[in-house]
């Protein structure tokens, strides 16, 4: 009979003690799944969220104002700089942008690859109420825009169109097909916002060209957001290099929101993970202290062993061999019943999170398990290894 068959038998004729010692590896790796599900769940509704942030990055005219004296005498303020970025400036913004994150992330694919949309505002009255109209690509900004919805009518696909904020529209009265004058030149207006609780509710779209030929800003623009492949990409290296290699701008990275966010998910995956820790510790010790009650229940049969020839490293591969079966049976309950733990608690940490069927953690239950099963084993073993044949007919 070989080892494996001694171990076979040992584990079918004392199953409930193997049960008992795979319960704490069970409840160890079982936490340590679900933390990591309820982790890998939140951090993607984080970042899905961020998605809806819009641009990663804006860039704006560097304007600076700088306060006249005059002695102890204030002479107000004197603006610095252009209010308005010349569109050629927009293929070096892009080259910029793009080259950055080709090389943080390794792509090698040519063609855009950051959505670039710039914008030109200007105060206005239409139909009597001064508002801003804003000079958009409608592409880029639909995609920049990425929740903006038409509540009537249709997106912008023509130049002598416009698109109305929910508000702007009740206020001037405008519904889909009507026509507005922006500036001496007509327009219609082909669809209507949904609400968005944000500025783009008081504000008329309109395509840039448009814009910029009714108020005779032809080749310059306000401002332009850009939106990288990415919530990873590095923002903040393309803002550095728009601002030390495109004169004239200012690029502002838009991640404070991200930073804040995904470092409050790292403070609770730490604590989680460090419950984890202590869950797992407590398991390991539930392994040896049931170890150690089967090593003195088995005494009798080890001293038999012994009689027979088998060495002090067998013996410990013995009670090894069995650590390995606990961990493998600690392991897929545990990644199971973590998974199913994720499912439950995984909405309430995180409200509304989906949580997903993670195949790639079941190789790290195994591994986990496994080790701290054998990590528990050890000592028993070597106790057992220790056992003389003589001790043993005592035992009986």
């Amino acid at each position: 009979m070989n080892l494996y068959q001694i171990v076979a038998k040992d584990i079918l004729r004392r199953k409930r003690r193997v049960l008992y010692a795979a319960l704490g590896v069970v409840i160890g790796t079982m936490t340590v799944v679900g933390i990591l599900t309820i982790a890998s769940a939140g951090q993607a509704k984080i970042l899905k969220q961020l998605e809806q942030y819009g641009p990663n990055l804006t860039v704006i005219p560097a304007i600076n104002n700088l306060d006249m004296k005059l002695g102890n005498l204030s002479m107000g303020t004197l603006t610095v700089g252009e209010n308005y970025i010349p569109e050629d400036q927009l293929p070096v913004i892009r080259q910029i942008a793009d080259s950055k994150i080709r090389e943080a992330l390794k792509i090698t694919d040519e063609g855009d690859i950051a959505t670039i949309a710039p914008k030109l505002f200007e105060n206005t009255k239409v139909n009597g109420i001064s508002l801003v109209v804003v000079g958009v690509e409608p592409e880029q900004e639909r995609i920049v825009k990425s929740w903006w919805d038409i509540g009537k009518g249709n997106y912008l696909d023509d130049t002598d169109q416009v698109i109305v904020g929910a508000i702007a529209a009740d206020l001037l009265k405008l519904n889909v097909g009507d026509t507005v004058s922006l500036n001496e030149i007509t327009v219609k207006v082909a669809g209507i916002l949904k609400e968005t609780g944000a500025s783009d509710d008081y504000q008329i779209f309109a395509p840039l060209a448009t814009v910029q030929k009714a108020f005779n800003k032809e080749n310059v623009i306000s401002s332009l957001d850009i939106r990288a492949l990415c919530n990873a990409c590095p923002v903040e290296m393309i803002a550095d290099s728009i601002n030390k290699n495109v004169p004239g701008v200012r690029a502002i990275a838009v991640k404070q929101i991200a930073k804040s966010e995904l470092g409050l998910v790292e403070k609770m995956n730490s604590l989680m993970f460090a419950l984890a820790g202590i869950t797992l510790m407590v398991g390991l010790f539930g392994v040896v202290n049931t170890m150690m009650s089967s090593v003195h229940e088995r005494t009798k049969d080890i001293g038999i062993m012994r009689a027979v020839g088998a060495s002090r490293k067998q013996i410990i591969k013995i009670f090894i061999f069995e650590a390995v079966v606990i961990g493998i049976i600690g392991g897929v309950a545990g990644y199971v019943l973590g998974t199913a733990l994720a499912y439950l608690i995984g909405p309430l940490v995180f409200e509304g999170t989906a949580v997903y069927f993670v195949p790639q953690y079941f190789p790290l239950a195994l591994a986990v398990s496994i080790t701290v099963a054998v990590a528990a084993a050890v000592y028993p073993a070597v106790k057992a290894a220790e056992i003389r044949v003589a001790d043993s007919f005592r035992s009986v």
